[in-house]
């Protein structure tokens, strides 16, 4: 008999950049991805693998492997040009004829607002999430967007791993250009807990049938030995960087540690007070988090007075006892397990891991079956780590979700570096037929989805 219960999720996890292509039709404004050229081991953002045009092709390669849950990202410069002017009825549309072929397949879907794709209009004359107007932009984009596919999309999430905003990533993904304060850093922060706690609060009040759940890239920080300042800096990164956004998450309330260091700072002024009036009516339904490694801290290599948001930066050092990929990513399952269970029992939420898996370079010959075993691997091991979680920790785990499950350009914009268990036939710089090619990991992990996990 299974272990996980009836009515569990199984599917895949993506971002509009990195699947739609078609950067320049049906109405889509530009968005920062579209000024990122191609470089050597990275190809530009203008094709990615023409979700845009294909998808009907891909969900049912996700009937196939059995999968009932997807969740994908609305472009904001596709539904809004701009980002703050009219919407675009042709974006829109696309958006509506994904998901009733979604549906159609029995796949539910649950939509992601943002993914890092500021709309350049909004990054170039507002300088992105810094600005009280884009605040503003976005919500009115949010608004709109639940209010068109409330009626066929119960689950949302508002920011594609919103603790990034919280570390220097923020500076990256937020459309942002200056100087990386850590000023500008917890303003950033605290205006993207403002944008998520509008939309969760707009659906709580108007759209009561519909569940919004925060989002986290979740790492398990540990110490890279047993001296005490090892131990004291993991568990205090990991307040800033995870705790902090599950208190904001569940109760609208900042960790005190960090309420602390930002009145050390002279940043108390960032807490506008109609922005803490909407946080702080902030909850979730469920919390939502990403899963690829754990990290490890060294804090001889920390400077002194370094802002803890900051340790990630020159702290983080290999851990030994873990494998790696090229890209040292270190493979933990145990960590998976460790991060399922903290959330759960420090938020008391269903827990939903919506991205997990392993980036590979592959090759296909044109004729032979990839041989991704190592992918097999990985994925049955936190698997297991997830069971092991439900049966001997109590967690209450929604579904598992993998990330690019059919192969995506990464983050950085590297087709080499490969995620999915099918194989499209496109490189950083020769788009090719981009051919779908299931590899031996789709065969597997179609006995897992009809099994409910048991097979592994």
């Amino acid at each position: 008999m299974t272990e996980l219960k009836k009515g569990f999720f199984w599917g895949n996890s993506t971002s509009s950049m990195q699947t739609e292509g078609a950067f320049d039709e049906g109405g889509k404004g530009k968005s920062v991805y579209d000024k990122r050229p191609a470089g050597k081991n990275s190809s530009d953002w203008q094709t990615a693998i023409d979700e845009y045009h294909r998808y009907p092709e891909d969900i049912e390669l996700m009937k196939d492997m059995g999968m009932n849950f997807y969740r994908f990202q609305i472009s904001w410069s596709r539904v809004c040009p701009d980002g703050d002017g009219k919407f675009n009825e042709e974006g829109i549309q696309f958006y509506s004829r994904l998901i009733d072929n979604l549906i159609d397949a029995n796949i539910t879907p649950m939509i992601c607002l943002y993914h890092f794709d500021m709309p350049l209009h909004l990054a170039e004359k507002y300088n992105g999430f810094v600005s009280d107007y884009v605040v503003k932009a976005f919500i009115r984009y949010g608004k709109e967007m639940v209010d068109r596919f409330g009626d066929r999309v119960k689950y949302w999430i508002t920011f594609n791993e919103q603790n990034l905003y919280s570390i220097p990533d923020a500076f990256e993904i937020s459309g942002y250009v200056g100087n990386k304060s850590i000023r500008d850093l917890y303003q950033i922060q605290q205006h993207v807990i403002t944008c998520h706690a509008a939309m969760a609060n707009y659906i709580h009040d108007v759209h009561q049938d519909l569940q919004i759940g925060g989002m986290l890239a979740y790492q398990e920080f540990y110490p890279h030995s047993s001296l005490p300042n090892d131990i004291a800096i993991a568990r205090k990164f990991n307040e800033f960087v995870n705790t902090n956004l599950i208190k904001l998450f569940t109760s609208g309330r900042y960790s005190n540690e960090v309420l602390t260091y930002m009145e050390s700072k002279g940043l108390s002024d960032l807490f506008d007070p109609d922005e803490m009036k909407i946080i702080r009516r902030c909850s979730s339904d469920f919390l939502s988090f990403s899963y690829y490694s754990t990290a490890t801290l060294d804090s001889t290599k920390i400077p002194v007075n370094t802002c803890p948001n900051f340790y990630g930066i020159t702290g983080a050092v290999s851990n030994p006892y873990l494998q790696s990929n090229e890209w040292n990513w270190q493979i933990d399952p145990v960590g998976f397990r460790t991060v399922l269970t903290t959330i759960y029992n420090e938020s008391g939420l269903p827990v939903f891991p919506i991205e997990n898996g392993i980036g590979v370079r592959e090759e296909w010959d044109g004729n032979h079956l990839i041989q991704d075993d190592y992918r097999i691997s990985y994925h049955r091991e936190h698997i297991q780590a997830l069971k092991d979680a439900v049966r001997e920790d109590g967690v209450d785990v929604m579904g598992y979700l993998g990330w690019g499950l059919i192969d995506i350009p990464s983050s950085s914009g590297n087709v080499d570096k490969r995620y999915g268990m099918v194989f499209v036939n496109r490189t950083n710089h020769d788009l090719k037929d981009m051919k779908r090619i299931p590899k031996k990991s789709y065969y597997w992990f179609k006995n897992v989805i009809s099994s409910n996990g048991d097979f592994l």
